[in-house]
């Protein structure tokens, strides 16, 4: 161990590897504390049980030294459970101390004052992270116990699990500016997909009905406190279900994944109670009352003055339905506090779902969001091969005149859409975003194990 941690054996020996921790001389015994990531446990070497060559390797032991460790274990005076040590070795030298804190005890709790506090540098050094706060490695064994709960919860609903590719010579699924490289030996530019939707409904086509991705998707976009540029997304579609059942599947979603989270004593504490059925509202109504005014109902300038006052900016190049998402943005979202799902958006704003039945201005499209941020966002599908030309064609106009957020024309999949695309129901959900409110985590950078950072 790092005289850091320790593998139990359910037997009279123990044999160890982990980190040193502490280090602590009595004449010709040696007390050491080591740790990995299931606890710590105390050694007692002595130099007559190992031997003087065993003790000379003892002596220059440093804290961080990662050491093996063999012997009986037996409970000191005080109880403590401790190896008698009579076999050891050096299996790796640290020649960078580790930063570790101080602990002290104050009303009978023990406080720990970090030695490596700088946000930047913990992200910068996540592995000095792990290893110097066990809170932190909590975290981790969380998040990764939450992605083990979705497809769990998937694959016993008959959900297959599928790859799709990173690498697209167009990107499509979402609103959003992509990275551009180049393959040389085709001689070609290719995208990092921003979404998996496209592909995923192509198998869906293809007669795998219900499928889902968990993967990373890279948007080229600014970075804060709730954006990365590589993020993970989980991706699920169903063939012959809408948005009304997606949204009852996504609220069970949510429900066994913040059971799962809360299994992490750790992280327990700050896990929200989801109380279902989640809080609806829908997207017009909600922006004219944040508004004071009928927001389809004014004219171009009329919109644009309106969207000024109310903070939005940059808007000399921005169209009529990015104008609308964007109040939306300022005004509305903010206060959507507790898990709320907003129901119906514009047609403009949703090129890839399919119409309200009853009012084809709406969409059959759903956002939820909680603590003010956006988690999940799906749709009844657009099937409708012509239709989907259409306002593809449109987004192609808009990208023409500098939206660069707006996608082009996929013909490829639109020959998918051609064969037959049975109706379905579709979601995206942001696992950061999802863990992050799990968590009570105010930093995306906090629940990414390397975030992408400047160069130092």
């Amino acid at each position: 161990m790092r005289m850091f941690a320790f593998q139990r054996e359910i037997q009279e020996f123990l044999r160890s590897e982990g980190a040193a921790l502490m280090l602590r001389d009595a004449g010709k015994l040696k007390f050491i504390n080591i740790q990995d990531w299931t606890g710590n446990i105390q050694l007692l070497v002595g130099k007559a049980q190992v031997g003087d060559e065993s003790w000379a390797l003892a002596e220059a032991f440093d804290l961080g030294d990662i050491i093996g460790v063999h012997g009986p274990l037996f409970r000191t005076k005080t109880g403590e459970i401790t190896v008698r040590v009579d076999r050891v070795e050096l299996l790796a030298k640290s020649l960078r101390p580790l930063p570790f804190g101080k602990e002290e005890e104050a009303n009978g709790q023990i406080v720990r004052h970090s030695g490596f506090a700088d946000p930047e540098q913990r992200y910068r050094q996540r592995y000095a992270d792990l290893a110097v706060h066990p809170e932190v490695r909590a975290l981790f064994v969380a998040r990764s116990r939450l992605t083990s709960a979705i497809r769990k919860f998937l694959d016993e609903r008959d959900y297959l699990e599928v790859e799709t590719p990173i690498l697209q010579p167009l990107y499509g699924g979402a609103a959003a500016r992509p990275f551009t490289t180049v393959h040389n030996a085709l001689d070609m530019p290719l995208y990092l997909r921003i979404a998996d939707e496209l592909y995923l409904k192509r198998l869906v086509v293809g007669g795998l009905e219900r499928v889902y991705e968990i993967g990373h998707d890279f948007r080229n976009e600014g970075i804060d406190r709730t954006h990365n540029p590589e993020f993970t997304m989980l991706e699920f579609y169903q063939a012959y279900a809408d948005y009304n059942g997606m949204m009852e599947l996504v609220e069970q979603l949510m429900e066994r994944v913040a059971d799962t989270v809360r299994t992490v004593p750790e992280v327990a504490a700050n896990v929200p109670a989801f109380e279902r059925p989640f809080r609806r509202v829908e997207w017009f109504p909600s922006l004219n009352t944040a508004a004071g005014t009928d927001v389809a109902d004014l004219d171009d300038a009329s919109l644009r003055a309106l969207a000024t006052r109310v903070g939005v900016e940059k808007i000399e190049s921005m169209s009529r339905p990015k104008l609308l998402d964007e109040m939306f943005q300022a005004l509305v979202e903010p206060k959507l506090v507790k898990p709320t799902f907003v129901v119906d958006y514009p047609v403009e704003l949703s090129p890839l779902a399919k119409p309200k039945r009853g009012n084809p201005k709406l969409t059959e499209r759903f956002e939820l969001f909680a603590n003010g941020k956006e988690m999940a966002n799906a749709f009844s599908e657009l099937n409708d091969p012509l239709d989907q030309r259409r306002r593809l064609e449109a987004q192609a106009k808009l990208r023409a005149a500098g939206d660069e957020e707006a996608v082009g024309v996929d013909e490829d999949y639109l020959r998918a859409m051609e064969y037959g695309m049975p109706p379905m129901g579709g979601v995206g959900i942001g696992v950061d975003r999802l863990f992050m409110y799990l968590t009570g985590a105010s930093n995306i950078r906090d629940v990414i194990l390397f975030p992408t950072m400047r160069p130092e």
